[in-house]
């Protein structure tokens, strides 16, 4: 009896004690929205490694693969701060004054723009620049782990490896050499979870909410990227028709809150998008065509068996399979494009992966352009994007960035297959698979993006003191003024939050033959000149008629102030401007002629 009641003491104690503190941590940390967080802490802790080269000095330091189109978009991240004052404009004339600009025909990171304005006004937009490299990248890959884990109820092994393809792949790194329009993909999650939701609910109230919804976040990312709001529609045209015929029976039944939601959403993104679409078609400043050729801008067929010089296992020669660096946007490598295969042979019974690979093999046919061709030869077999080819709305997109799509599809049928194995109970499989994936995707992981040095901008802008001869909304002109291929000088503006207007400059305008698309636009006579001396560095002489056209071309600015900064040629080009206007003065690190007068 006495023993009994002692074991039952013990017993007793034994239940009442505490979990070791090292099983309690390990409790909290497998909590789901504990691994969530962890998980999303992560792509962020990636980010930051892959983009550490910025980090120095945002101010000096820039994307070595494309240092012009990153001053580009500084100076649009500088100009989205002007929305916070009540300017709404979508033609500026800010740059290329006195035409302006059609912001809704260029790349103008709106949204970016707007929701940075805090971090730009502070710190200066390049700061915001460098963040946003960072932050597309870990917010698209935390966005697509919470649908894939949250709403689809993937594995979150499966889940963390398919959203750190779709934010961290090979296109998604090539494209963050500064087309940060493009990497900006995270609100493509949040709009397919507007979708699935349509799904799900029945009540007549959560079908308009979500449709509202979803309408909006629409707008949205056609104010931060329009061409992957065309990608993911286009994607989802062919994945939707063929997910329903796989489930027929449930897609009769959810039908009608699908259909009825997404109309709303469309009726709602019409209704709002109609004006600015408007301008950026008909409206001031706009362009006809596409600015860059799909017969140029193509997916090699080669390049998708090989691995990118922006991954660690480079495969020889795959720099010539592509344009640039910057539209490296296949290179998945021969072992990860025959793990996809095999994984959707293995799970072809579900209608999830049959949607996906009819997806894949459409988007991967069209980005392969105009003509399909293999290690830079043209094959001669028939091309899916040939007979669209002059499609105003197929066209805007380049064929190459029709494989980014496959990203998010390869990480779908990454993540399910991971899951699929982790629960089998086949002890090799839930080996094997896993093991396949890491071998897969460590050929194609980031190296850091390559970085480079650049010239700090006057101290005589970011000081202020610009506003010594230029008033807010007037003219500074550069000299040389800013170009297409020599862009550098919209830094200086970008760094003011565009509060000084720029002759000339960097965007998409319609000064090409006809009226066509071009790069920048035609510069004026004094512009040719000074652009001259600055190559040159030799005084040219000037006569009275090149004053006229001096002047002439300063009152078609509606120049305010001139502004050489120090730099090799500035004796040159200060002499000169002396000749063509009157004595310049120095102020800080640059000299300047105060021409409103004149």
């Amino acid at each position: 009896m006495a023993s009994t009641v002692s074991e039952t003491i013990a017993s007793a104690e034994r239940v009442e004690q505490p979990p070791a503190p090292s099983r309690r941590v390990w409790a909290a940390l497998r909590r789901p929205r504990v691994v969530d967080a962890l998980v999303c802490a992560a792509y962020v802790a990636v980010a930051g490694l892959l983009t550490a080269g910025l980090w120095p000095d945002p101010h000096t330091r820039a994307l070595a693969a494309n240092v012009h189109d990153q001053a580009l978009i500084e100076w649009f991240l500088g100009h989205g701060t002007l929305v916070w004052t009540g300017d709404f404009s979508l033609v500026t004339d800010r740059l290329n004054a006195p035409d302006g600009v059609n912001m809704m025909a260029n790349a103008s990171h709106t949204l970016h723009g707007v929701l940075f304005t805090p971090v730009t006004v502070i710190f200066g937009a390049a700061v915001s620049f460098a963040l946003l490299v960072a932050v597309n990248l870990a917010a698209t890959a935390a966005g697509w782990y919470l649908l894939l884990a949250r709403t689809l109820g993937m594995h979150r092994a499966g889940a963390a490896v398919g959203a750190a393809l779709a934010g961290f792949g090979p296109g998604m790194m090539s494209q963050s050499n500064s087309h940060l329009h493009i990497t900006a993909q995270w609100l493509v999650p949040p709009i397919l979870y507007g979708l699935i939701r349509l799904t799900r609910v029945t009540r007549v109230g959560a079908v308009i909410g979500t449709g509202v919804g979803l309408g909006l976040l629409i707008v949205a990312q056609a104010f931060l990227g329009e061409e992957v709001l065309f990608l993911t529609a286009l994607t989802l045209l062919i994945f939707i028709p063929v997910y329903a015929l796989r489930r027929r029976a449930w897609a009769r039944e959810v039908a009608r809150p699908f259909l009825c939601g997404s109309a709303i959403a469309a009726a709602l993104a019409t209704a709002l998008l109609a004006y600015p679409l408007y301008i950026q078609f008909a409206g001031p400043q706009a362009i006809p065509n596409a600015p860059f050729s799909p017969a140029v801008f193509y997916g090699d067929v080669a390049s998708y068996i090989s691995v990118s010089t922006l991954s660690i296992g480079t495969s020889p020669g795959a720099e010539k399979l592509t344009t640039s660096a910057t539209e490296a946007n296949a290179y998945f490598g021969p072992m990860l494009l025959l793990l996809v295969v095999v994984l959707a042979v293995w799970q072809r019974r579900s209608p999830a992966t049959t949607a996906v690979v009819g997806s894949a093999i459409v988007m991967t046919l069209l980005s392969f352009g105009p003509y399909v061709t293999f290690a830079g030869h043209r094959t001669g077999l028939p091309s899916l994007y040939y007979p669209l080819r002059e499609m105003p709305v197929i066209t805007g997109a380049l064929p190459t960035r029709y494989s980014l799509a496959l990203l998010p599809l390869f990480g779908v049928l990454l993540g399910y297959g991971i899951g699929r194995a982790l629960a089998h109970r086949t002890p090799w499989v839930r080996f094997v698979v896993p093991a396949a994936v890491v071998a897969a995707l460590v050929p194609i992981l980031p190296r850091q993006v390559a970085t480079t040095d650049r010239e700090p901008v006057p101290t005589f802008i970011s000081s202020g003191h610009w506003r010594e001869c230029v008033p807010d909304g007037g003219v500074l002109v550069p000299v040389p003024l800013p170009t297409a291929a020599q862009p550098d000088a919209m830094r200086w503006a970008a760094a003011a939050n565009a509060r000084f207007a720029l002759p000339e400059g960097f965007f998409i305008g319609p000064y090409g033959p006809r009226g066509n698309a071009s790069m920048g636009t035609y510069p004026q006579p004094t512009s040719k000149l000074l652009s001259a001396v600055a190559k040159s560095g030799r005084v040219p002489v000037l006569n009275a008629s090149v004053r006229r056209q001096a002047q002439a071309d300063l009152r078609f600015w509606g120049a305010d102030c001139v502004v050489v900064p120090d730099g090799p040629r500035a004796d040159a080009l200060r002499t000169t401007l002396d000749g063509l206007l009157f004595a310049g003065r120095r102020v800080d690190d640059v000299w300047i002629w105060d021409v409103s007068s004149s």
